[in-house]
């Protein structure tokens, strides 16, 4: 799950970081405004964690003309600011959720999980497919009642994939969900990482959709 952190205080930004990224999210990391409102009009991503006192452009400023250009992407703040007229404010903006500093990581990596779950109209924690569940928190998933052993990456392609069943989601729109800013991506890396996951899963679970990219069928209701 990829997130936009918006932070300018670089000793908080680097433990929010390493932070998350330990509990599965791949984050990308802004220090001002404009550098924000930049990345998001280019970028998707799964929520963004906006700080307040941001230099160029304050954080309510970039959460009113995200909403006011339509963009519905799930917004976390993240402040010092702990007076009520200012949680009203930003919810009132459309901020969906606020988590004022200093907070744990724990927490916020809990609150994110619930934040996108709600934006993607699940209600249950896990993501099932037939016999299939895989836990999101826990970072595990089941098989015909059995666990099966996923490297880090192969956990969050699935993840996404399951996420978006029914859909078909192209190598890019996958590999801008996977990967931050900067890491090394080699050009045929997510191939290996469906070739696993087939290995692991069985051949049907991810079909390839010739030209365009890879889904997961929707399981019948």
């Amino acid at each position: 799950m990829r997130v936009l952190l918006v932070e300018d205080d670089r000793m908080l930004g680097d433990g929010v970081q390493a932070g998350l990224g330990a509990a599965g999210f791949t984050v990308d990391w802004v220090r001002d405004g404009e550098s924000a409102l930049a990345a998001l009009a280019g970028e998707a991503f799964a929520a963004v964690l906006l700080d307040l006192g941001l230099p160029r452009r304050d954080g309510l400023s970039v959460l009113a003309e995200l909403r006011r250009a339509g963009n519905g992407v799930p917004v976390m703040i993240l402040t010092a600011r702990d007076e009520i007229a200012d949680k009203v404010r930003g919810l009132d903006l459309g901020a969906d959720d606020y988590l004022v500093k200093p907070f744990d990581l724990d927490e916020l990596a809990a609150r994110l999980r619930a934040l996108v779950r709600r934006a993607s109209g699940r209600a249950d924690a896990c993501l099932r497919h037939g016999d299939l569940v895989l836990d999101p928190a826990a970072r595990t998933v089941i098989q015909h009642g059995e666990a099966v052993s996923l490297t880090s990456r192969e956990f969050d392609l699935l993840n996404v994939l399951l996420d978006a069943a029914g859909r078909v989601l192209t190598r890019r729109a996958l590999e801008e969900q996977l990967y931050a800013w900067g890491e090394a991506l080699e050009s045929n890396a997510l191939e290996v990482h469906v070739h696993h996951l087939r290995r692991k899963l069985g051949p049907d679970l991810i079909r390839t959709v010739r030209g365009v990219g890879y889904m997961v069928d929707e399981v019948p209701r």
